[in-house]
């Protein structure tokens, strides 16, 4: 019996077409903000220490996503909101220092130096918060930007690591290490 001949072979079947990564637009944005705009300031304030300074670099982080939506993925535009913020944010308290450097105290620093009707019950808590604020600024910036959002925003080790471009371990041993420092610095009942 004489064997058929052999089929031809089927051409291969063509790789899957991915799904084109979801676009950014108005809506998502707007949505993203609403639910992160209070965690990004509670975040970029800590670091800067002026509500006004915050809120105004937490809506610059936005307004540079919304024009760089053609290059923006979906998926990871929640921790390039946080990157993008605490760059910003570093940028805005290296430009006030120079400021401060060459031009002295600005007229809202001295005002809020100067005394008002409450200054003795609120001396206390300034000087407490100075201290945090002394303590928190001291910490090189790798641990510093870890503290504020691991402590202070409360997002999750792997939030934290997508923000920062780390793993999640290191975040884990950053926050140990500003941790440790913290309560070094302020002592262990603060």
């Amino acid at each position: 019996m004489a064997s058929a001949p052999p089929l031809p072979e089927r051409p291969a079947a063509a790789a899957p077409v991915p799904a084109p990564a979801a676009r950014l637009d108005a809506e998502t944005l707007e949505r993203l903000y609403l639910r992160l705009e209070r965690p990004m300031f509670n975040v970029v304030y800590r670091w800067l220490w002026d509500a006004h300074d915050a809120q105004e670099t937490v809506q610059d982080a936005f307004l540079r996503i919304w024009r760089r939506r053609d290059d923006v993925r979906v998926e990871t535009l929640e921790p390039l909101l946080y990157r993008t913020a605490l760059n910003l944010a570093a940028n805005r308290l290296r430009a006030r220092r120079l400021r401060r450097w060459f031009l002295g105290p600005s007229v809202e620093e001295v005002d809020a130096a100067s005394s008002g009707p409450d200054v003795e019950t609120q001396a206390a808590d300034r000087e407490r918060l100075a201290a945090v604020r002394r303590a928190v600024e001291a910490l090189p910036v790798r641990l510093r930007r870890v503290f504020v959002l691991c402590e202070l925003a409360e997002l999750p080790y792997e939030q934290v690591a997508a923000t920062l471009e780390i793993p999640a371990g290191t975040v884990a041993s950053r926050r140990h290490e500003a941790l440790g420092r913290l309560r070094h610095e302020l002592g262990e009942e603060r």
